[in-house]
């Protein structure tokens, strides 16, 4: 479930941003992401775009808030869920930066966004419609996470002592729902949330499917004397049995959707750098990330000798990987030293044959043709102008 709420910034944007991206709020600034601007820079950005507005409207940005129920959404889901929100809602359009606080009991994001367009430069209209549309995409989202969503008229005819148990937390109905919503998340399939629930302590009757199935499902906590239907009137509408079993399948769907990270081919993380030592932010991230990548490798060993195998077979290569580099260092040096000397050495001259002229052999004759040849094998030089 998330709670939405806005309300213009006429003032102080980069105090606004500052606020919101307290690295004390935001796990060391883990939980900080913009877009088409740096979250340092924002304020800048928006009074660039502002200042081509044609609109004289005081408002220079918008602050939107979107609050989750305590212990319903993880800091990363949440952070995620309100990027989703701001992407929906600003279409690409509007400068703005996201973060995730969890420094309070319920986790929450803050998103600042400029008040105009970086496109047309058009001022953002904010009203009871753009509000209404903000909450439709925000329950849109929860409903993709399978978080639960506040359903208008979903619970219609409650008594002041059983709102203000509700608002307190001690109703019993709402620990049904609280119940339903974390079986509906441990589960994989409808017989496992019927399973869970019982586990649990529930007695549960219409559960079942067809013609000569009760029309409701109905869960009776333990301890109490009367059953609870799960109906639009008394549990709401995320609670028949038929939105039960839609919204296990869905998470199912959601989760076959999702590629899981690989680290099989990864490395540990060395946080001995300057900046892990800066952050304590950054040390979580690379111990979970170190901790995925041994429990996989841990997972793929089957025994200490496979173990061992592996380590010999990674140093073989190794050490064949190194051979190999050697042999191409020494075969590049030997073709920089041919390359050299070939470069040093002096080009000799070319030797010329001279061509004789066809013309110049008209006047002789085939005899003296056939002697001059038989004269020059056997080494006689003839003179033209000799006496025969």
């Amino acid at each position: 479930m998330a709670v939405t709420k806005i309300h213009a910034i006429t003032a102080t944007v980069d105090k606004a941003v500052a606020y919101i991206c307290n690295p004390d709020k935001t796990d060391g600034s883990i939980y900080i992401s913009s877009y088409a601007c740096a979250p340092e820079t924002a304020a800048i950005d928006f009074k660039y775009t502002l200042d081509h507005c044609r609109e004289n409207s005081p408002n220079k940005a918008y602050h939107l808030i979107q609050a989750f129920a305590p212990g319903e959404v993880s800091f990363e889901e949440a952070h995620q869920i309100g990027k989703e929100l701001a992407n929906k809602v600003l279409e690409g359009k509007y400068f703005y930066v996201v973060t995730t606080h969890i420094d309070k009991g319920h986790v929450h994001n803050h998103i600042i966004f400029c008040a105009a367009d970086n496109i047309e430069h058009d001022k953002y209209h904010d009203c009871k419609q753009s509000y209404y549309r903000i909450r439709k995409l925000s329950d849109e989202l929860c409903n993709e996470h399978n978080l639960s969503v506040i359903i208008p008229g979903g619970e219609r005819g409650k008594k002041y002592n059983e709102w203000q148990a509700d608002k307190s937390g001690t109703a019993w109905k709402t620990q049904i729902r609280k119940d339903i919503n974390a079986a509906i998340k441990a589960s994989s399939t409808y017989e496992e949330f019927l399973l869970l629930m019982r586990a649990k302590g529930y007695e549960i009757k219409g559960e079942t499917f067809g013609e000569d199935a009760l029309k409701f499902i109905s869960f009776r906590p333990l301890g109490k004397d009367r059953f609870v239907r799960g109906s639009i009137k008394s549990l709401g509408k995320e609670y028949t049995k038929e939105r039960i079993k839609e919204r296990i399948e869905l998470k199912r769907e959601r989760k076959a959707v999702i590629p899981k990270r690989d680290y099989a081919d990864r490395r540990l993380i060395d946080t001995s750098d300057e900046k892990f030592q800066n952050s304590p932010g950054l040390q979580r991230w690379a111990a979970v990330e170190n901790l995925k990548i041994a429990a996989q490798a841990y997972n793929e060993i089957g025994s200490i000798a496979e173990l061992e195998q592996k380590i010999s077979a990674a140093s073989a290569t190794g050490k064949e990987a190194k051979q190999t580099v050697r042999k191409l260092e020494n075969r590049i040096k030997d073709l920089a030293e041919s390359l050299n000397m070939r470069n040093n050495t002096k080009p000799t001259n070319p030797t010329i044959f001279p061509i004789r002229n066809r013309k110049t052999l008209t006047h002789i004759s085939a005899g003296m043709r056939a002697r001059s040849s038989f004269m020059a094998a056997q080494g006689v030089c003839w003179n033209r102008r000799a006496s025969p």
